[in-house]
């Protein structure tokens, strides 16, 4: 056994024996070595326990139960969860090239991605996909999951898709050829007033830089003189895309973010001073969800006095993850560093190791305490001040950034009746339902964004269409007035689905931010 040991043990380092190298691990050989101890505990568990297990899962287990017992960003995922983790970042997968919905267990097609495989062949917005490759996927309570996998393949493979088409009676045939599908990072890009510009960013992949000059440039030539830059659920991402993000606002050598961990030196990252928007009012937007990249841009520009920041203290996910790939295609992202601000401030908010429950409660717990609906219930001690590198303003350190203009979280918005209504899909539905009944008069009477934004009204028939299925799913006002409550929202988010679908996401940002606190309040800023 103890050969049998040492092959096993020796042929394992030496396959991570690159990647350990690289981050300038030393391995200790010797017979009280932990990782050999380790070792035979699963060669053990594996070959003499009384029941048969599954060695990678064990395995798995084990790598998993030493990882949650440092911070709460140190992770390990498995080959699938890797490449469902990284789509989003690197910026295109392999497929059809279709947004889509599932409405009454039926694939609809909400719009076909410009110049896809499937918009080259003819797919057009509403048409159902009922069958892949001759299987049946409509009508037979298959996952989304499952739909996707059956879609999804290698560029330059074939996939047969059996299409209904309302006002045609046989069904259509498709044969798409399989090609990259671009993922974009920046969700929305239009001029909100004149000379102001207004940029989404979802998150920050390989992508994101080119997307963003792209929108930027576009709206310089659309008259922005002004940008506000949205950043609101922005979870992150890479950290160089955040790096030349940041760089597009900065002169020559100011500082964008530092990192330092103990066994990683002190490294900063500096703008090159050649940006797009180097002059101009700036306003970034953040929220309770606004982390880690998202964080570093966000302290970049407030910082630096580059620009203002509204809205609510971000998440604070300051910590940066090394990813370590394994043979199998799985992946180790652990915590070596943290990311500091240009005056200091550590971004990661504090935390406790091993405790990743209450980490994960973090702002439900900030929402019981009245931070997010108030600005006086938000305490920071004096150790915890940092001053702004060239006006000298007063920020705060002590996890995530606080914003300069505090916008207060409108929780009335969101009554027990609209999450409910939320929570079961029943909005989304009803809303995918009355674009496909009347996709085409919609189409003809609008033929311009504008107005639609300007003279549509959701129609009443919707509402009812609406309300009378929540009924029969049992989901109904406690009283008129929660109604009555509920209604104006309700009707707004309805007019920005029914825009997306018809156009895209700008023109849903376009309608929803209208009566956005957060977006009144940095046009207010900018245009003071």
């Amino acid at each position: 056994m103890n050969n049998l040991l040492k092959y096993i043990f020796c042929a394992a380092v030496m396959m991570l024996q690159p990647t350990l190298a690289s981050a300038q691990m030393r391995i200790n050989l010797g017979e009280d070595s932990p990782l050999r101890k380790l070792q035979i505990a699963e060669i053990t568990t594996t070959n003499l326990y009384v029941d048969s297990v599954d060695e990678v899962k064990l395995v798995e287990d084990a790598i998993r139960g030493m990882l949650e017992k440092l911070d709460p960003h140190s992770t390990y995922s498995n080959a699938k969860e890797v490449k469902q983790m990284n789509e989003p970042l690197n910026g295109n997968f392999e497929g059809i090239g279709v947004q889509f919905n599932m409405i009454d267990d039926t694939l609809m097609v909400i719009q076909p991605v410009t110049n896809g495989p499937s918009e080259k062949v003819g797919i057009l917005a509403g048409d159902r996909i009922v069958t892949v490759n001759d299987t049946a996927i409509a009508g037979v309570k298959m996952s989304k999951e499952e739909i996707m996998r059956r879609l999804r393949g290698p560029k330059d493979t074939k996939v047969v898709l059996g299409i209904v088409r309302q006002g045609i009676d046989d069904r259509l045939t498709f044969t798409v050829v399989r090609d990259k599908i671009p993922v974009h990072s920046v969700d929305a890009a239009y001029i909100i007033r004149p000379g102001i510009g207004y940029i989404r960013i979802g998150n920050f992949g390989a992508t994101t830089h080119r997307e963003f000059c792209d929108a930027l440039q576009t709206l310089r030539q659309q008259g922005a003189q002004s940008l506000i830059l949205d950043l609101q659920e922005n979870g992150g991402g890479y950290l160089q895309a955040a790096v030349n993000i940041a760089d597009e606002f900065l002169a020559k050598d100011e500082l964008i973010v530092y990192t330092e961990g103990r066994r990683v030196p002190r490294q900063d990252y500096r703008a090159r001073g050649d940006g797009m928007f180097m002059k101009g009012k700036v306003v970034v937007l953040v929220d309770e969800y606004t982390a880690s990249a998202a964080e570093i841009v966000t302290g970049a520009v407030q910082d630096q006095d580059r620009g203002y920041v509204v809205g609510r203290r971000t998440f604070g996910k300051g910590l940066v993850q090394r990813p370590i790939d394994l043979p199998d295609g799985s992946m180790i992202r652990l915590t070596i560093a943290h990311y500091y601000t240009p005056s200091g401030r550590c971004i990661q908010k504090p935390y406790e190791k091993g405790k990743q429950k209450d980490y994960a409660m973090d702002v439900y717990n900030r929402l019981k305490k009245g931070e997010l609906t108030n600005q006086d219930s938000i305490h920071f001690s004096d150790s915890l001040k940092f001053q702004t590198l060239h006006r000298g303003r007063t920020v705060y350190g002590g996890g995530g950034v606080m914003p300069d203009y505090f916008v207060p979280l409108d929780t009335t918005r969101y009554t027990p009746l609209h999450r409910q209504l939320a929570a079961k899909g029943v909005i989304i539905q009803q809303n995918l339902r009355y674009v496909d009944n009347h996709r085409k008069e919609l189409k003809k009477q609008y033929k311009e964004f504008g107005k639609f934004k300007k003279e549509f009204v959701v129609p009443q028939s919707l509402v009812d269409a609406l309300l009378a299925e929540a009924k029969k799913q049992k989901i109904e006002p406690k009283d008129e007035a929660e109604l009555q409550r509920t209604l104006p929202y309700l009707k707004l988010q309805l007019k920005a689905l029914i825009a997306r679908d018809l156009w895209d996401m700008s023109e849903y940002f376009s309608i929803f931010n209208e009566e956005s606190d957060i977006v009144k309040k940095a046009l207010e800023v900018i245009q003071q």
